[in-house]
């Protein structure tokens, strides 16, 4: 598939990839591939952001290419480096065999094969199957340098590197941001992107996601799962556990054979759902009891 035709195709593409996916969302993912506009999506962790740039790829059968973010990632690091290695091993041997010219070997060192490409040069090179999907993933751990300096490769899809000159996407790559907002991240990169925020789903969207990532989990056992799960979101937690951790802690309880939750079932697999310690001491005692007939009690009927 080259492209989504519709928002219809945009969600039956998705699904065939278990990425299940909302009108809003495949809307502005629509969108965004036919105005050829980068895609900012935020929200919690764990709601599915990096899945759906993955499962775009996959859909489009396009390569995907991840720049996973982080405190101090700076422009060098996400475009490319020289392989210093290679160039002093290239360095010692054109000595050992004398008469090496300086100017010559500064000239054969800076080439093509000593180069060491990054996802945001490797984004910009022709793909087989068309351009790549680029995940710049969790934007938000940056600085506001790396920022600026992102703002003006997307704008013009081109990188510069000074020895070889300016690399140009001679198609632009398919731009999806993704952030947690543990900061807020500049307007001027935003404005030049299609926003969505990406929240929790509800009840029964949750039920259709963990029907297509453990299809082998039993209905009544799902439905406990989410209702959990979506009780547990509603509680004063450090980290809320995302969709990610209701998919983790449904293949945990599979893997134990487990048909129905219990509190010894949920106080024995709480690591896979929270990820903090204070948040597991919260659910101790009669609290994951208590949590547990709270999410019973919303799957009886009114």
């Amino acid at each position: 598939m080259t492209e989504f035709s519709s928002i219809d195709a945009v969600q039956e593409g998705l699904a065939r990839q278990d990425y299940v996916c909302g009108r809003a969302l495949a809307t502005v993912v629509f969108l965004s591939l036919r105005l050829g506009r980068p895609l900012f999506l935020e929200g919690e962790a764990g709601t599915g952001k990096t899945e759906i740039a993955k499962a775009i790829a996959a859909a489009l059968g396009r390569r995907l290419i991840r720049l996973q973010c982080y405190e101090g990632l700076d422009a060098a690091s996400a475009v490319y480096e020289w392989n210093f290695a290679e160039q002093m091993i290239a360095i010692r041997t054109a000595e050992a065999a004398g008469g090496a010219d300086a100017d010559m070997l500064k000239t054969e060192l800076f080439t093509q094969d000593y180069l060491i490409e990054r996802p945001l040069l490797q984004a910009m090179r022709p793909q087989d199957g068309g351009a790549p999907v680029l995940l710049i993933d969790e934007i938000d751990r940056t600085d506001e340098p790396f920022e600026a300096f992102l703002l003006e490769a997307l704008s013009d899809f081109q990188v510069t590197i000074p020895e070889l000159g300016t690399v140009k996407a001679p198609e632009p790559p398919i731009v999806i941001l993704t952030s947690n907002r543990t900061r807020e991240v500049h307007d001027a990169l935003k404005r030049r992107c299609l926003y969505h925020w990406v929240d929790y789903p509800s009840f029964d969207r949750e039920i259709e996601i963990l029907q297509a990532r453990a299809p082998e989990a039993a209905e009544a056992l799902s439905r406990e799962v989410v209702a959990f799960v979506q009780a547990l979101r509603t509680e004063d937690l450090f980290k809320k556990p995302g969709v990610a951790e209701t998919i983790d802690w449904a293949k945990c309880l599979l893997a134990l054979d487990v048909i129905d939750l219990s509190p010894e079932v949920i106080a024995d697999t709480l690591g896979a759902i929270l990820k903090y310690q204070d948040d597991i001491a919260r659910l101790q005692g009669s609290e994951a009891k208590r949590i547990l007939d709270d999410a019973r009690a919303s799957l009886e009927p009114a």
